[in-house]
């Protein structure tokens, strides 16, 4: 059950680094914490890079007698929802900079709104 609540609070956190900034529409201070998180996002698929959350998930699972899997969090659950394919660097940067894109229009339209 831990290594499920782990995927579920990174479900949650990968939403959040994405579409975050939507709640800046409503809520602007929410910006205080989705910028950071969305370039976590950002560094994290341009490097190359595991989640923390990926290794602690496996741990769990290896505890209770599952089995671990190999790669990160978006390569494992989010992946085989949008690409047929692995995950790839090339298919990694495309991914931070939709993380970048998607919340670069975002807060132009919160600022934006906030001028009028």
């Amino acid at each position: 059950m831990a290594a499920d609540a782990v995927v579920l609070l990174h479900a949650v956190f990968v939403t959040f680094a994405a579409l975050g900034g939507l709640l800046a529409v409503r809520w602007p201070r929410m910006a205080i914490a989705h910028l950071p998180a969305a370039a976590w996002a950002a560094w994290i698929e341009f490097s190359g890079g595991i989640c923390p959350l990926t290794p602690l998930e496996n741990a769990l699972r290896s505890r209770s007698g599952g089995t671990p899997y190999a790669g990160g969090f978006v390569e494992h659950y989010v992946l085989p929802l949008v690409y047929p394919a692995g995950l790839t660097p090339s298919v990694q940067v495309a991914l931070g900079i939709a993380v970048l894109a998607i919340n670069a229009v975002i807060y132009g339209w919160v600022l934006r709104r906030r001028r009028r």
